[in-house]
């Protein structure tokens, strides 16, 4: 069999990411509570939610004593690919396949608290800073099948006309930051108060997927006369076992001091036949192959027989089983300014280390060593709101989040394809409208920094716009339940092509992103 150029199969990857799952930056998720779900323009919140958005406007909690609010938060998410290759035309009948994973969380609690005594308030947080969700994609991605696809191409530019290829591909990732966080605030007059605290967050990865069952129609006279689909491992190592046969057949030849003879002059000594020629000749590269000496064959097919097995090795079953986990601490400090109506808010959360360290099971790829770390800090956070009572019971708000993405250490170095980092804008409103009952309306416009280099099917930031709307009701003095719906637009991302293959006329693909969001929340705040 002639030989074929290197198939390289990228398989499975642990660079995946479950993001956005919440409103928020590539690891950090912003909406903490059922409130920012009807308003996401939270940062200058005096209410029990400010634990989170605004912790220094705690000092304006209403009476002194407990706070606590617990939420819940159900999101939905669907990532969606839609990916074009001249060898999805050629081998699939269509020039796109379109690649989708979808992510179902229904439970992601949240609890705050604080305790206010005069001018000091003591508060903490526990929820899920980051990630939230599991992402399953039951026809892999494209990085998977990209690769596989190049299969028939290669094969048939080498003499074995090959028309189809078939794979079964999975992939699914989780990812969560769990994280704990204790601070106090500080009221130094009736204006101006201060915070400072530290959160502890814990990640929590896991990654699951194979490779399965490639297969290939190579149309080869010996090897698959009828170019039926068989898989591709056993052509390869068919492949193989002939080419170490025919390694084998020249042996007594060389042995007998006949090795530097040319397979010509082999015939004309009535040491070969023709036919045997012929058939030796059929597995070699060169159209002069009566001129190679018999040393230089049986060097070319045992080459052969060496990249047949390589080839056999990269088709064969893959599957991976990893998970990841790690720690980082995120000092945090606030201030509040008050006004009388209008209310400032500002909150800086510094950059947080942290490595993940590879737990692996089953790796048969040889990409994921166990005990391997690898960065995946949680940048540096700026946010800034303001509130404004225009009357007593109609309020409107409007903030401002930076994610410093580009400070922080990733995998693969892929900070340096992210322009300084995410910027958010919200503006919103609510209106009391009677002691019990009140409505409240927001949005939130998402600008991403990143450059075509940080996207990949296994993590993208996308541009989007959230809108989000509900309402609480005052069950008594002590109690309020919160209700919220927030839904997100993402603008595709259309890059130019990504080249996969990195060989002479390669394949180039290209990739567009889509992304939908959904989440629905219910809490309760209670007082005493």
């Amino acid at each position: 069999m002639k030989t074929v150029k290197k198939i390289i199969l990228t398989g499975i990857t642990c660079c995946f990411c479950v993001n956005g799952l919440f409103a928020g930056g590539l690891l950090t998720n912003t909406n903490q509570s059922v409130h920012f779900l009807r308003n996401p323009a939270r940062g200058a919140s005096t209410e029990i939610d400010a634990v989170y958005t605004n912790p220094a406007g705690l000092a304006r909690l209403q009476a002194d004593g407990f706070h606590i609010s617990v939420n819940n938060q159900s999101a939905f998410q669907t990532r969606t690919i839609a990916s074009t290759s001249p060898t999805f035309a050629e081998y699939v009948g269509s020039a796109t396949k379109t690649f989708k994973g979808e992510a179902t969380a229904l439970a992601i609690p949240s609890l705050m608290a604080a305790y206010k005594k005069g001018k000091l308030v003591v508060s903490g947080y526990a929820g899920v800073i980051g990630g939230g969700g599991k992402l399953t994609f039951d026809r892999g991605l494209p990085s998977f099948e990209a690769p596989i696809s190049m299969i028939p191409f290669q094969l048939s530019g080498n003499g074995v006309p090959t028309t189809q290829y078939a794979v079964d591909a999975f992939f699914e990732g989780s990812s969560y930051i769990f994280a704990g966080q204790l601070g106090g605030t500080f009221a130094l007059n009736e204006m101006l108060s201060v915070y400072a605290g530290v959160r502890i967050n814990m990640a929590s990865n896991s990654y699951t997927g194979y490779l399965k069952n490639i297969s290939v129609n190579p149309a080869h006279p010996a090897l698959n006369p009828t170019g039926q689909m068989m898989l591709a491992n056993t052509f390869f190592n068919n492949a193989k076992q002939a080419a170490q046969g025919a390694s084998a057949s020249l042996q007594p030849a060389i042995d007998g001091g006949a090795g530097g003879f040319t397979l010509n002059q082999m015939v004309a000594a009535g040491q070969m036949t023709q036919a045997q020629v012929d058939q030796l000749a059929g597995g070699l590269p060169s159209q002069n192959a009566g001129e190679m000496t018999v040393n230089d064959v049986q060097g070319a097919y045992n080459q052969a027989a060496a990249t047949s097995e390589g080839y056999a090795n990269q088709t064969a079953d893959k599957n991976v089983d990893c998970s990841q986990s790690g720690m980082g601490i995120t000092p945090i400090i606030g201030l509040n300014l008050n006004l009388d109506r209008l209310n400032i808010g500002v909150k800086y959360e510094f950059l947080t280390r942290m490595d993940i360290k590879n737990d692996t099971k089953v790796d048969d790829t040889g990409m994921f060593a166990d005990g391997v770390k690898t960065p995946n800090d949680i940048p540096a956070l700026l946010t800034a709101g303001v509130s404004y009572y225009i009357i007593p019971d109609v309020k409107i708000s409007a903030g401002y989040h930076h994610f410093f993405d580009s400070d922080a250490k990733m995998a693969n170095d892929k900070q340096q394809f992210i322009d300084g980092g995410i910027n958010e804008y919200q503006l919103g409103a609510e209106w009391q409208i009677n002691k019990m009952f009140l409505i409240s309306a927001g949005g939130q416009i998402t600008k991403t920094g990143v450059s075509d280099g940080y996207q990949s099917d296994m993590s993208f930031s996308l541009n989007s716009y959230s809108v989000g709307f509900g309402g609480a009701v005052n069950v008594s003095k002590s109690m309020r339940i919160n209700l919220g719906y927030l839904f997100t637009n993402y603008e595709d991302w259309k890059p130019g092509s990504l080249n996969f293959i990195p060989i002479p006329g390669a394949i180039t693909m290209r990739n567009v992103f889509a992304r939908t969001n959904k989440a629905f929340g219910i809490g309760v705040d209670l007082r005493f």
